[in-house]
């Protein structure tokens, strides 16, 4: 058998398609951490509130450490490589019910915005929780400034951070939607991408 064409590409073949790094190592960690710590609070809630609690600390470390990292971290971390305003947002939803909309190695405009509405829901989620423990357990950080609360503020208290949960829960089959859409419209594995890092960089 002649060797005379040994690594020589088939012209009838596609070459392999670059994978490029994209999500760094602690997006993916605050991508998984946060998910499983909404899972957690979400499963415990006030049958096991020592677990819920701390699923919620840990869910509002990652928030904080996540907001600094958007600052300093690396391209595709940054909030404004991938944040954009209402118009492109609504724009960018635009193209997506017409079947063809742009494809974005980071965040694409709506995948942006829903990253923002959920850090910032399950944030709100989270610190309002803390209140929650100060006023009813008189436990944790908020404590001593929950003392003077009364009892009916303290309950008022307890169904806004329930309200707020819920309503950011609302948003995640959105977000699962989104992927799922997005996948498919740009045949990719945007899962995938979030577990190794890894995405096409042209398809």
């Amino acid at each position: 058998m002649s060797h005379a064409n040994a690594g020589i590409a088939d012209p009838g073949t596609n070459p392999p398609a670059e994978r490029v790094r994209v999500w760094d190592p602690f997006v993916r960690l605050f991508h998984w951490g946060l998910a499983s710590a909404v899972l957690i609070a979400f499963l415990t809630e006030d049958e096991l509130l020592e677990l819920h609690t701390w699923a919620g600390y840990t869910a509002l470390a990652l928030i904080a450490v996540r907001l600094v990292w958007g600052l300093i971290g690396t391209r595709h971390a940054r909030w404004s490589q991938f944040v954009r305003g209402p118009r492109a947002t609504l724009a960018y939803m635009g193209e997506i019910v017409r079947g063809h909309p742009a494809r974005y190695l980071g965040h694409n405009p709506a995948g942006a915005a829903m990253a923002v509405a959920l850090i910032a829901g399950f944030a709100l989620t989270s610190i309002t929780g803390v209140m929650v423990l100060g006023a009813s357990e008189f436990a944790g950080p908020f404590a001593s400034a929950m003392a003077g609360l009364s009892a009916g503020s303290a309950h008022d208290l307890k169904d806004a951070h329930e309200f707020i949960a819920w309503a950011t829960l609302a948003l995640v089959p959105l977000h699962l939607l989104g992927v799922a859409l997005a996948s498919r419209q740009h045949h990719e594995n945007l899962v995938r991408g979030m577990i190794d890092g890894y995405k096409i960089k042209e398809v």
